[in-house]
């Protein structure tokens, strides 16, 4: 006999659908069938959905064995993320002990004003992010109550202009012309992280390149030759896979694909911006108007690829956000700037960093890094931003470069699309190191300024970046 209320998911198919319009939507369909495998009735279904806010969602419609089913607000102080909010699904009459409801969910997006890593949808192309724009059900109200399991299969379809090409989560499993639409079909596991997306009416850089090597995608052909920037990407890919872990199976070779308007993803302000989507980067014509081959260019794309491993293999809880979230990304640009141009590399970057906090600290109070979020005001933002990445710098100085990134590749494949936090962090670095990191993770997240050792440590560096 179960001990609490709850359902299990018996089978489930979401399908995105890229509606050319004035503006142009994506129209989301989720089918699902449930079976109650609690100890009681239940006389609702809590299931969260994309937040207008973020991802532009209207047209909400819901279906109850065929019926349509007016979705209520759940009660004040209702637990909720950021970029999703919840609605109650009511049974009538209420879904007894081992009995099925199939349950239709359907909706549509169009981009909001700050496009960026969750979703951006223009007249040629569209990207949904691996979180965030897919309904998800939630447990029932009780202490004890979990998530519903899933299947072992989830069919995940895809429907796009014929002109488009594509890239998305699974096995591809069935493509079906029908009119001028194709339909991709895609298998995905019960292991398989959440289902991502992007598609465009795309020109590849090169018809002919090698298996693993780098490819751009853009909506008129390159005027640069891309050769140059694809050895670099694909070297960079390469360093991160070593470093950090291998990705998913499906993710052959990392992409990068034009976006137009989007924006920064951090601050979300216009100019050159690349944000991360599962296996590649996305890039806006300010990005590729700062030439292929330039070192801004290659150090975004660069943070943006690293997000495939801190943001989509594993995602920073909400505290640590922004000294995991992008601080990781960021250390990730110092181990291949290593890779690439040895211990100088290194050090003209830690350099740039110092040189960004103090300039940033002049500007504003600085607040703990641990207690610095994302939505925090943009001038103490920038100081955590600058310091995040030399805090991971100060735990490679202490546990070894090699320990550094075994720890962090451990970290990334025992949490593999869950939650990590600065607990996790510092057991996965213990751990690989033998070394007790509580003072430094002490003074680094709670403490003002950079620690002196560090600085002195790092004193000659400045003049390295100089050059």
């Amino acid at each position: 006999m179960p001990l609490t209320e709850g359902y299990r998911i018996v089978k489930e198919s979401r399908e995105v659908r890229f509606v050319i319009g004035q503006p142009p939507e994506l129209r989301i369909r989720a089918r699902y069938t449930l079976e109650n495998s609690g100890n009681g009735d239940l006389d609702i279904v809590d299931v969260s959905f994309p937040d207008e806010r973020f991802f532009g969602r209207k047209h909400l419609r819901v279906e109850v064995d065929g019926r349509e089913a007016t979705p209520a607000n759940p009660p004040p102080g209702y637990r909720q993320e950021a970029a999703r909010s919840t609605f109650r699904i009511p049974f009538d009459p209420p879904w007894t002990r081992k009995q099925s409801r199939e349950l239709l969910i359907e909706y549509s997006l169009s981009s909001p004003e700050d496009s960026g890593a969750r979703i951006t949808v223009s007249e040629d192309s569209f990207h949904l992010g691996s979180r965030g724009w897919s309904p998800r059900p939630e447990p029932p109200n009780h202490p004890f109550a979990g998530y519903p399991s899933r299947p072992d299969r989830t069919i995940f379809s895809v429907r796009v202009p014929e002109r488009f090409r594509l890239l998305a989560r699974g096995t591809l499993a069935r493509r079906v012309r029908s009119g001028d639409e194709i339909e991709y079909r895609f298998e995905l596991r019960k292991q398989d992280l959440p289902p991502f997306v992007a598609a465009g009416r795309y020109v590849e850089s090169s018809s002919k390149h090698t298996s693993g090597d780098g490819v751009f995608w853009t909506l008129e052909p390159l005027a640069q030759d891309p050769s140059g920037a694809v050895a670099q990407i694909t070297a960079v890919w390469n360093v991160l896979q070593t470093d950090f872990g291998p990705l998913d199976r499906n993710i052959g070779a990392p992409h990068v694909l034009e976006a137009p308007g989007l924006h920064e993803h951090i601050t979300g302000e216009a100019g050159p911006a690349a944000a991360p989507f599962p296996g590649g980067a996305l890039i806006n014509p300010a990005a590729l108007a700062l030439g292929l081959d330039s070192d801004e260019f290659l150090e975004r794309v660069t943070h943006a690829l690293a997000h495939d491993w801190f943001g989509d293999q594993i995602f920073a809880a909400p505290d640590a956000a922004l000294g995991m979230g992008e601080g990781l990304p960021e250390y990730a640009t110092i181990v291949v700037e290593t890779a690439r141009k040895g211990d100088a590399g290194r050090r003209r970057l830690v350099a740039e960093y110092l040189r960004e906090y103090d300039e940033a600290r002049r500007r504003a109070t600085e607040t703990p890094l641990a207690i610095t979020m994302m939505s925090d005001p943009p001038e103490e933002r920038r100081i955590a931003l600058a310091k995040a990445p030399l805090f991971y710098v100060a735990l490679e100085d202490a546990c070894g470069p090699r320990q550094m990134r075994d720890g962090l590749q451990h970290l990334v494949t025992l949490l593999r699309g869950q939650q990590a936090n600065y607990s996790s962090l510092r057991s996965a670095l213990e751990q690989s190191s033998g070394r007790d990191l509580a003072k430094l993770f002490r003074v680094w997240l709670n403490d003002m300024d950079v620690p002196q050792d560090f600085r002195r440590r790092y004193e000659g560096a400045a003049g390295i970046a100089e050059k």
